[in-house]
């Protein structure tokens, strides 16, 4: 039997930037990041993009627990994190990567008070990221 798997990250992404500035500026090291842009022609746009995530969790899944998480540890770096995205004009997000069973339940998928008002005060948006696996 399959199990349910989940995670959940916080991304900047944007045109034209080193995610080693955005390291140095908010103090947050990432679990993953892509500097393709920093590299690429002005006339050729490509995104970069910073990202902290979470462990990829199984089984008893709790979306709230996740996100609060990762808020968590980027709240004390909010208004660094405001200054770096008009600074460097980034689009933050916070996904939650579902990989869903058809074997078992599933989760309850939603957001605590602490983390829309964080992601509302930097303008962050939600996306939640869903495959069902057999």
């Amino acid at each position: 039997m399959a199990s349910n798997k989940a995670r959940a990250h916080f991304t900047l992404s944007g045109y034209h930037f080193n995610p080693d500035d955005i390291t140095r500026l908010i103090g947050i090291e990432p679990t993953s990041v892509d500097a393709s842009g920093a590299y690429s022609a002005l006339d050729k746009p490509v995104i970069s993009s910073w990202e902290l995530s979470s462990e990829t969790v199984t089984d008893d899944i709790d979306v709230y627990k996740l996100t609060e998480t990762i808020i968590k540890k980027i709240e004390p770096a909010k208004e660094k994190i405001l200054q770096v995205i008009k600074s460097h004009n980034l689009s933050p997000r916070l996904e939650v990567v579902l990989v869903l069973s058809v074997d078992n339940t599933v989760p309850d998928i939603g957001f605590g008070a602490r983390t829309v008002r964080f992601l509302a005060d930097i303008g962050a948006f939600i996306n939640v990221d869903y495959k069902i696996s057999a």
